[in-house]
């Protein structure tokens, strides 16, 4: 379970939100709303732990996460507005390079056919650099299957993706919740289909879950 307490954050003097709470339990996706400036990419970076919030407090699995240390970085995916890919780079070599980092091995077959289900298998071994704003996207998105974590966050991640990739997402994203998995996602597009029970937070209404 992830919970939030109270939580308040301001950039620069600008108040975002305050009095944020609400919690979320395994298999649960929720959805921030809110208008541009409404502090919903400073909420995941506080999350993910990139940023620090005013007041409040967040506990993963009944802990704070002060008393996590760095392992609680190991529960989680954060892919924000920039794709976290090394541009000289294959697709291959940079989803290899993310698992061990992570700690899980990952062979280069398998590599491959997560590849193969992100749609860049004839993309595999290119540069990143030389790929479509499409393409880079999936090729960060691959590590979703290839690095089992339970807690997504997803920043805008169905950006630059058509219609067919973000029919596909939808469903890892589906898959994961019924897996057990929480995933935090913000978007300006309507949500695919394949993801139910969805929980809407505008933070611009500041309310609570």
């Amino acid at each position: 379970m992830l919970s939030v307490s109270k939580l308040s954050a301001q950039r620069a003097d600008r108040l975002l939100f305050s009095g944020l709470s609400f919690a979320l339990h395994a298999g649960q996706c929720l959805h921030l709303r809110g208008a541009n400036g409404a502090g919903k990419t400073t909420l995941l970076k506080i999350l993910a732990g990139l940023s620090t919030a005013q007041d409040g407090e967040i506990s993963w699995q009944g802990r704070p996460l002060a008393k996590w240390g760095d392992d609680y970085y190991g529960m989680l995916h954060y892919l924000g507005h920039k794709d976290g890919l090394k541009d000289l780079l294959s697709p291959l070599a940079n989803l290899r390079i993310a698992a061990d980092l992570s700690g899980q091995a990952l062979s280069e077959a398998a590599a491959l056919k997560t590849l193969a289900q992100a749609g860049l298998i004839r993309q595999s071994d290119l540069a990143v650099r030389v790929l479509s704003q499409g393409q880079k996207k999936r090729a960060a998105l691959a590590r979703l299957l290839a690095i089992s974590r339970p807690l997504w966050l997803l920043d805008e991640p169905f950006v630059a993706l058509d219609q067919a990739a973000q029919k596909q997402l939808g469903e890892w994203i589906s898959r994961h919740n019924h897996d057990g998995g929480i995933v935090i996602l913000t978007s300006h597009q309507a949500l695919p289909d394949a993801i139910q029970n969805v929980i809407e937070l505008n933070l611009s209404a500041g309310c609570s879950v």
